[in-house]
């Protein structure tokens, strides 16, 4: 008895997981997208002080365009032909998302304490690796089913 629930249950963490981790990324990636354009971002001052000295665009400009591409992120996550878009869309973001760990120290970790204990935005930023770990999950998955 207790074997076949623990099969239900394994059963139907298999069949969910990957639909309710497509389902996660783009909740996030548009939400979060979305309040870019709108200059609700708690982000706004990180993302504004990182892409100050790119070039062709105001920092506010760029800001909007990574609230965008966030959100187009999010949308290519929800279909199987758009994942492969949306993991490149989604791996050239995170280049840009790590940044500020490296040329916003001052602000990622706390004084006298890199790389040991970042601040909030710090965290905030570490904490991709989950997202970045999971998009490799859907990817392998999504990827390889449609190669077989």
């Amino acid at each position: 008895m207790k074997k076949s629930v623990a099969n239900l249950l394994i059963s139907k963490m298999d069949q969910l997981s990957t639909p309710l981790i497509k389902g996660s990324l783009f909740i996030i990636f548009f939400w979060f997208g979305v309040l870019k354009p709108l200059g609700i971002s708690s982000a706004q001052e990180l993302v504004l002080d990182t892409v100050y000295w790119m070039p062709f665009l105001s920092p506010s400009a760029w800001l909007d365009i990574i609230g965008y591409w966030e959100m187009l992120i999010g949308i290519c996550f929800l279909f199987k032909r758009t994942i492969k878009y949306a993991l490149v869309l989604l791996f050239l973001q995170m280049a840009g998302t790590f940044m500020p760990l490296f040329i916003l120290p001052h602000i990622t970790f706390q004084e006298g304490m890199i790389p040991y204990a970042p601040t909030l935005e710090g965290q905030y930023i570490i904490k991709n690796i989950i997202i970045i770990s999971a998009a490799m999950v859907i990817g392998g998955r999504t990827l390889r089913k449609t190669q077989a």
